[in-house]
């Protein structure tokens, strides 16, 4: 064998051992990620359970329930729950029904809204507090 292929042999097994390190680098930089995430994970998880206890889900519940029942066609509901512009719409929707009570469409427009703000105030009721807190509190599901 030549000193050129004994050099090249040299070349490929140095290039070998640096590409075994870098995939041993590569490896223990993932472990530490992973492990990373699952802390992350773990912290997020703790922080979304203490949240719900500390949120107040329970009485934000009843109280847009109950509002909802009532007041629906007014929209108090969505506002107790942070949905100011669906608040908004239904509250002006009543408002132009009241004022065009006088032409029967009027009776429409805070007709539906009622049947609206109660039907949601009887969900809002009958959900458990996990399933109220993550639809309506946590997903922002605005509507039903």
């Amino acid at each position: 064998m030549s000193d050129e292929d004994k050099d090249l042999g040299d070349k490929a097994e140095d290039a070998f051992e640096d590409a075994k390190e870098a995939a041993q680098d590569a490896a223990e930089d993932a472990k530490e990620a992973a492990g990373d995430f699952k802390e992350e994970a773990k912290k997020t998880a703790n922080e979304f359970t203490e949240g719900l206890k500390d949120a107040g889900g329970d009485n934000k519940k009843i109280l847009a329930g109950i509002l909802g029942i009532l007041f629906g066609s007014l929209g108090v509901h969505k506002f107790i729950l942070g949905y100011n512009k669906e608040g908004i719409i239904m509250a002006a929707v009543t408002l132009v029904g009241y004022a065009t009570t006088c032409l029967v469409v009027g009776a429409f427009f805070f007709w539906i809204p009622g049947l609206i703000g109660f039907i949601e105030g009887i969900i809002y009721i009958t959900k458990s507090d996990e399933d109220f807190y993550n639809t309506y509190q946590v997903g922002k599901k605005p509507w039903f």
